[in-house]
């Protein structure tokens, strides 16, 4: 089955059988609409676990690991939270599908290291959890460059992006981001910080855009600096958007996720549309 995703983004139906999910929710109403829509959409069998028994024997009886689990904060025999801990300590990555949200709580649950989370708060929510199942089981086909002179800052995007399932590569430089793209042509977006002591932002991204056009390849540029003039210097020198330093999760996985949607909706254009010689 073919569908718009909440963002707008036109998905053809791609099965995704092969993977397995675990829903650990004891609300039979979204137990039913998850495992329904997953189902008609993917073709995926959701193994659902109502209370925290149900999900330890789950986990650990599997044939084959689960490529995702989607949990609410608390379950039956987990009240504080200790299904979340537990997924996390097994190395299954996790989305948590919760109707009770706060700004502490949202504190909390990002600092457990889970992949998003959807709130059960309006009708596009089961929706919404779609496709964002959808984006992570898919993600490995995008491989993503990180360019930036500090350790920490590359340390720390390359765990943003895996988190999310993106394959990455890194660049401590301007010169060996340009020879990274050279051997990989699978690249499709480029995050590159502004401040770097070889080539900067501006240049290593004019140098791209000299080799590859918009409709090959996107460009993030980011910055820590209170300039607000840098963004325009970015799109004025190729770029295509822009983040400030330090990220909000939500707003940053937001702007890759629409970089590369916009990304795949012109290559999907360009193979149906045969210009003439």
């Amino acid at each position: 089955m073919s569908f718009f995703g909440v963002s707008g983004m036109y998905y053809s139906g791609e099965f995704l059988a092969e993977h397995r999910i675990v829903l650990a929710e004891d609300f039979n109403l979204f137990s039913s609409m998850v495992s329904k829509r997953l189902k008609e959409l993917f073709d995926i069998d959701v193994i659902v676990c109502r209370d925290y028994d149900d999900l330890q024997f789950a986990v650990e009886n599997a044939t084959f690991p689960a490529s995702l689990a989607i949990s609410n904060i608390n379950l039956p025999g987990a009240e504080n939270g200790e299904a979340l801990n537990y997924l996390i300590e097994m190395s299954v990555p996790t989305v948590v599908f919760t109707g009770s949200f706060q700004e502490s709580t949202r504190e909390k649950i990002l600092a457990k290291e889970i992949v998003d989370y959807v709130i059960k708060d309006s009708v596009f929510a089961v929706d919404m959890l779609a496709e964002l199942v959808r984006r992570f089981l898919t993600n490995h086909k995008h491989h993503v460059l990180i360019v930036d002179d500090s350790p920490t800052a590359r340390a720390l995007l390359t765990t943003q992006l895996k988190r999310y399932n993106f394959r990455t590569s890194t660049a401590e430089n301007g010169a060996t981001a340009l020879e990274i793209l050279k051997n990989h042509p699978d690249i499709g977006l480029v995050i590159t910080d502004y401040n770097m002591p070889d080539i900067d932002g501006f240049e290593l991204t004019r140098r791209i855009r000299g080799t590859y056009g918009p409709h090959q390849l996107r460009i993030i540029g980011v910055s820590s600096s209170t300039n607000r003039l840098l963004s325009a210097r970015f799109l004025k020198a190729g770029g295509n958007d822009f983040v400030v330093r330090p990220f909000v999760n939500e707003e940053f996985y937001c702007r890759v996720n629409q970089n590369l949607d916009t990304l795949i909706k012109i290559k999907t254009l360009s193979e149906k549309v045969k210009v003439p010689a």
